[in-house]
C-alpha cells in the first residue's frame, strides 16, 4: 500500500499585478537586495528562455518517488510554481513529458525541482520554465510518503508555500510575499544605478566615479 501523503491548504496566489511587475526584474537585482545570500544556485535550466514568476506550491517527497507530485497536480491553480524537494537525488526522474503536459493545462507557471527530470526535449520545445538538479532516463516510484505545502529546502534555500518565485537565465530567487514590495522598489533602484554606470562607461573616460572608491590605495 502507498504511504499517506500529508495534504495542507493550497497557498493563495500572489496578486497578478505583483507577478507582472516581477516579470520585468532580473534575479541579480533581487539577490543583491537580499544581502547576496539568498536564492537557489545549484539547479540547471531546461527550457529556452521564458521568465519564471509565480507562487510556490511546495512538495516534499522521498528521493526518486513522485506520488506526492501526482497528488499536487489537480490542486494547482494558474500561477502556481511547483517547488519540489526531492532531496537532491538524481537517480530517478520525478517529472517528465506527461506531467509537463498536464501542468501546462492546469496553468502552472513552472517547476523548481531539487531532483531529476526526463524528457528534457519537451521542456525546451514548450519553453516551459523548469529548473532541476539533473537528468535521468529512469522513471520514478509511486509509493510515498510525502507532504504538500510544507516548508522545503531546495539546494539549501528554504522555500515556504506562498513564497514568490522568480527565475531567469541566472537562476532562481524566492522570498515571502510580505517582502515583495520592498524588493520591487529596491530592484528598481538597482537597475537605475546600473543604467547610470553604464552611461558613464559609454563616455570613454578612464576615470570613472563608480570605480574610484575601489581604486584608492590605503595610507601607508
Amino acid at each position: 500500500m502507498p504511504a499517506p501523503i500529508l495534504l495542507n491548504p493550497v497557498p493563495a496566489l500572489a496578486p497578478a499585478a505583483l507577478a507582472d511587475a516581477f516579470g520585468r526584474v532580473v534575479t541579480p537585482h533581487l539577490s543583491d537586495n537580499l544581502d547576496r545570500m539568498a536564492g537557489i544556485t545549484a539547479l540547471q535550466r531546461f527550457h529556452r528562455g521564458r521568465k519564471l514568476v509565480g507562487t510556490a506550491f511546495t512538495v516534499k517527497t522521498r528521493p526518486g518517488d513522485n506520488l506526492a507530485i501526482y497528488q499536487a497536480l489537480p490542486l494547482l491553480q494558474p500561477g502556481h510554481v511547483l517547488v519540489i524537494d526531492g532531496d537532491g537525488d538524481t537517480n530517478n526522474a520525478l517529472v517528465g513529458d506527461l506531467i509537463l503536459s498536464y501542468a501546462i493545462q492546469r496553468g502552472c507557471a513552472g517547476f523548481v525541482i531539487d531532483g531529476a527530470v526526463r524528457d528534457t526535449a519537451a521542456f525546451g520545445e514548450a519553453d516551459f520554465p523548469c529548473y532541476a538538479r539533473g537528468v535521468s532516463h529512469r522513471g520514478p516510484y509511486k509509493n510515498g510518503p510525502g507532504a504538500l505545502n510544507v516548508p522545503v529546502a531546495i539546494a539549501g534555500q528554504v522555500v515556504n508555500p506562498g513564497d514568490l518565485v522568480v527565475g531567469d537565465e541566472d537562476g532562481v530567487v524566492t522570498f515571502p510575499q510580505a517582502d515583495a514590495q520592498r524588493l520591487l522598489e529596491a530592484a528598481r533602484r538597482s537597475a537605475a544605478k546600473e543604467d547610470a554606470i553604464r552611461a558613464e562607461i559609454q563616455t570613454g573616460r578612464v576615470q570613472q566615479s563608480w570605480l574610484e572608491p575601489f581604486l584608492q590605495q590605503p595610507a601607508p
